[in-house]
């Protein structure tokens, strides 16, 4: 059971209110990464004082307890790993308020082979094989726009760069490609 501290009506809570949002917020980073807006934003939520909730989030910030940098890096991380595309994630790291630099650096960094991860995200959702028509291939290519895959990055999930599939479905329909 949660036992709460009665809250003081004493004149000095402006800075025992500092103390107690701080508290939360680093209860709140404890658990997982947040995004200096995501903090506030929960912080707000939870009843703190906005002007209160500013000055602890760059508190925390300075300290480096909370990095929009690192929330992006582990954000981006997670959800490759999950089968989402670079799209998918950028537009969800936008959500959460991260910077574009922010997203480009977290992305660069994150080193996936966007086009392996679009095959395997394939692969899991449909099978080994290559689509059995035309209309599977669209269903399997709207699958991967909905995670997140750029038009190349499905490209490739179809293409020879798919060892599952060959060239069956290759878009470019009858040129060599080079391999012997």
């Amino acid at each position: 059971m949660r036992r709460f501290k009665p809250r003081s009506s004493d004149s000095d809570s402006g800075g025992g209110d500092d103390k107690q949002t701080e508290i939360a917020a680093v209860r709140l980073l404890t658990r997982r990464e947040h995004s200096t807006k995501g903090l506030k934003r929960k912080l707000q939520g939870r009843g703190h004082d906005g002007d209160t909730v500013e000055r602890v989030v760059e508190k925390l910030a300075g300290k480096n307890l909370v990095s929009d940098e690192r929330f992006a890096s582990n954000y981006v991380t997670y959800h490759a790993r999950r089968g989402h595309g670079p799209v998918r994630i950028r537009a969800d790291l936008r959500q959460q308020g991260a910077a574009d630099a922010v997203i480009d650096a977290a992305l660069a960094a994150a080193e996936c082979d966007w086009e392996e991860i679009a095959g395997a995200v394939r692969r899991r959702k449909f099978g080994d094989g290559p689509p059995a028509s035309l209309a599977e291939r669209a269903k399997q290519a709207r699958f991967l726009q909905y995670r997140g895959f750029s038009t190349d990055h499905i490209r490739a999930a179809f293409s020879g760069k798919d060892p599952a599939i060959g060239d069956t479905f290759s878009l470019m329909s009858d040129a060599p490609d080079g391999s012997d």
